[in-house]
């Protein structure tokens, strides 16, 4: 796990400027992370305490989030035990991973009290629990760990705390030379393998050290010679004391680096100089966290909350393509339509020559450049009249079936449309965004309200969109999903506002805000619009645009959809760096 003991070292370095503050709002927007809005040193601050199993983390945040209607229970009671109160100590456990928030409160009663948030980051049994310092009782957890789960340690309201089990490992940053290399001395003879690799012993020896930090010493103790594969004891406490010395006078630099040959993703608080690839610093531990994790974290979350929607449009997506596959081989069967209209013709002009039993009838097929014989199949149980009245009723079924038909045809795709639409948009949905989508889909009826007894939220007559600030300033707006697709283009947009859209793919309707704007802006909407499609991957996006004049909703449509006039075309890249760096608001 990349984030060790050494980055949250760093972290709560950081989070030092939050000694002090107050917590002005607590907020639990996900079953797994709690935003504490602090006031300190003159400035408003965010700090997200996250217990996800898959991205568990603590930092300082700019995202916004949206909160329930209701709070959830573990929500309610940090609020009454920590809201209003002051964090007095922000204290890393060892070099474990594991925080201590010390917050001082006035009760009820208004007698000052202590209480603790214990922030434990361990993969999926990561937890944020709040304890009562005086007697080391749990108030509550935000994941509850009941004796059939473990019998070690229980996580439930009124329990005794008990800390995760403690390693037999030493603090590296107390260590000295000669302990270090007793240590790892004493470890190469307990296991003098071929695969007892200095990278695992130093791991297995000190707390809070990541198999990617101690590569990184390793290689830089060998000084980059990968072919070596023996390690000089000396060398590797040299590389090992730079590294924690920095540690230990909170000189960091952190760092992502993306690997060259797998594209993967690796952050630290110091340079990683055995992966190859190219590299970014960011100017505090915080930052650097926000980028790694920050769109990991949310579209993790989003994907858990729309498993279920993404399941019902597939499969209705899906449904209507076969559905679209059966009318088309209608349609090619109704080209036949004209033989059953012949056969009908032939056998009228030859009743004379049937009589009621007959199984056929041989005669010229007057329609024939060549006049060949046709033999033409009837029904025994049928006079020849009633023979020659089947054929040409089949033939009009046909006929009057090709147009319904057709007709079906457009409905399916648009219907295909409309739902391939909807896939995209919850592949680029935030959390605001998904309850609107969920809420169209029951308005139009392709799933049920199974909570409308319980709904109290009332709906909103304007939905939250997200404005990019182009280059020169200019407002660009993004409709995520169809509600606000609908209300950018219909409602808030000006007639002479530049509207765009992907040309023949599913994607966001993008408005420039403004009638007078340069090609950069013109670029950077046409960039927002590629991005937020189904071509978000795909390299020279075809983008129109047009004025929002010449842009019209047709009556009985579906939510989203649009025609428009008049429209010119650029090609573009999408640039998913050049995007996050554009400033974002929601409005």
């Amino acid at each position: 796990m990349a984030l060790d003991g050494l980055v949250l070292h760093a972290i709560v370095h950081e989070l030092q400027t939050c000694v002090g503050g107050r917590i002005n709002k607590i907020h639990q927007p996900s079953e797994n992370d709690v935003i504490l809005q602090i006031r300190a040193q003159g400035q408003n601050l965010k700090l997200l305490l996250s217990a996800n199993p898959t991205f568990p983390r603590v930092q300082l945040t700019e995202q916004t989030s949206l909160n329930p209607m209701d709070a959830p229970m573990f929500c309610m009671l940090l609020r009454k035990h920590c809201e209003n109160g002051v964090i007095e100590a922000v204290e890393q456990i060892g070099m474990e991973r594991v925080i201590r928030l010390q917050i001082r409160h006035r009760d009820e009663l208004g007698d000052m009290s202590t209480k603790e948030i214990l922030v434990e980051i361990m993969g999926r049994h990561s937890n944020i629990i709040l304890l009562d310092p005086a007697t080391d009782t749990i108030l509550d957890g935000i994941h509850h760990v009941t004796p059939a789960i473990s019998s070690y340690r229980v996580v439930m309201p009124g329990s005794k705390y008990v800390t995760p089990p403690v390693q037999d490992k030493q603090n590296p940053l107390n260590v000295d030379k000669p302990a270090f290399l007793d240590e790892m001395a004493q470890m190469s003879e307990e296991d003098s393998s071929s695969s007892d690799k200095p990278e695992h012993r130093l791991v297995a020896a000190f707390s809070g050290l990541s198999p990617l930090i101690a590569k990184e010493i390793v290689y830089r103790s060998r000084k980059g010679d990968e072919s070596e594969q023996t390690v000089d004891p000396d060398a590797l406490w040299q590389a090992f004391d730079r590294v924690m010395t920095a540690v230990r006078q909170h000189h960091y630099e952190p760092i992502i680096t993306e690997q060259t040959s797998t594209g993967k993703l690796f952050f630290a608080m110091t340079p990683l100089t055995h992966i190859e690839g190219t590299s970014t610093t960011y100017p505090t531990p915080s930052a650097c966290l926000e980028m790694f994790y920050g769109d990991k974290a949310e579209r993790d979350t989003v994907k858990q909350r729309v498993a279920d929607l993404l399941r019902f449009l597939q499969n209705e997506s899906n449904k209507n393509v076969k559905k679209l596959e059966k009318l088309q081989e209608t349609v090619e069967d109704s080209k036949d339509a004209d033989k059953f209209r012949i056969l009908g013709e032939l056998l009228t002009a030859s009743l004379h020559a049937v009589n009621k039993g007959d199984r056929e009838l041989e005669t010229i097929n007057y329609y024939d450049e060549d006049q060949a014989l046709i033999k033409i199949p009837l029904d025994p149980l049928l006079t020849p009249s009633e023979n020659a009245q089947r054929y040409f009723k089949k033939y009009t079924k046909m006929k009057n079936s090709t147009a319904i038909v057709e007709e079906q045809i457009v409905q399916t795709h648009q219907e295909i449309t409309y739902l391939n639409s909807l896939l995209q948009q919850l592949g680029v949905a935030s959390l605001t965004d998904i309850e609107e989508i969920r809420d169209e889909l029951m308005e139009q009826g392709y799933i049920r309200d199974r909570n409308k007894k319980q709904r109290k939220k009332k709906k909103k007559d304007k939905p939250a969109l997200a404005c990019y600030m182009s280059s020169e300033q200019i407002p660009i707006y993004v409709g995520k999903n169809n509600t606000q697709n609908e209300f950018l283009t219909n409602r808030l947009a000006s007639s002479s506002d530049t509207w765009l859209h992907t040309k023949d793919i599913p994607g966001s309707h993008v408005v420039i805000r403004s009638d007078n704007y340069s090609e950069a802006t013109l670029r950077e909407a046409a960039q927002l619009a590629a991005y937020f499609s189904q071509a978000k991957h795909s390299s020279q996006v075809p983008v129109d645009y047009t004025a929002i004049k010449h842009v019209h909703k047709p009556n009985g449509s579906k939510p989203g959809f649009v025609i428009y006039v008049n429209q010119k075309t650029l090609f573009v890249t999408p640039d998913e760096q050049e995007i996050k760096q554009m400033k974002v608001t929601v409005k």
